[in-house]
């Protein structure tokens, strides 16, 4: 039987701890942001109608998969072959806004209230990623997805896909509170400042094609 995160024997103390700041930072965040919720869900309807939430199969603690909950910043448009358009073409100005001050992410404390996720950790990647990652960058799955994280604070997407990977498996290695913490600061920073929200000659991020492993090894 495979135990949630929060009850995992090693430090099992420290993750209690951070599963119980997660359950009152998420709902203190959703209390407090009740108002811009609704501002928010209001503002995307009328731009781009419904439904307001965006929902996703991502890859959680261990490699499960949830649904993430965000704000929907892109039209769902088509070609004529049924083949959703590029990013730049179906993101809204307003879902620009939204992206580069993190405000999408707000429904994100459903997921973390639920346990999918916490509020500092590696930022949970489609599904169609799993058989891509070399087996030391699968260990990112050894704590749970976050809405802040060391690639939030670091970076964001003006990082290439190896320079995060390797700064979520340092995040499992290195976590604790602290760290937590600190990363929670510098994330809120890197939103408030609008930085590193998509890749150079892109309009969010380019798909993750996969690392060279020299070991041969995958997951």
């Amino acid at each position: 039987m495979t135990h949630p995160w929060w009850a995992h024997p090693a430090s099992r103390r420290s993750r209690i701890a951070k599963r119980g700041i997660d359950v009152v930072v998420s709902l203190l965040g959703l209390a407090i942001s009740a108002p811009l919720l609704l501002v928010i869900s209001v503002a995307v309807g009328r731009v781009m109608g419904r439904p307001v939430l965006f929902r996703q199969e991502r890859l959680g603690y261990l490699g499960r998969p949830f649904s993430l909950r965000k704000f929907r910043t892109m039209l769902d448009a088509h070609d004529e072959r049924g083949n959703p358009l590029p990013d730049e073409s179906r993101l809204t100005r307003s879902g620009r806004f939204l992206r580069r001050t993190s405000l999408d992410e707000l429904p994100g404390l459903i997921n973390v209230l639920r346990g999918d996720m916490s509020m500092v950790g590696p930022r949970p990647l489609l599904p169609e990623y799993r058989d891509r990652y070399t087996a030391e960058q699968w260990r990112r799955h050894e704590m749970p997805p976050g809405i802040a994280g060391p690639v939030q604070a670091y970076g964001r997407n003006a990082l290439d896909w190896d320079q995060k990977l390797a700064l979520d498996v340092w995040y499992v290695d290195n976590w604790s509170l602290r760290v937590d913490l600190k990363l929670l600061v510098l994330s809120l920073k890197t939103a408030v400042t609008g930085r590193g929200v998509s890749a150079e000659g892109h309009a969010t991020m380019p798909p993750f094609e996969g690392s060279p492993d020299p070991r041969g090894e995958r997951p």
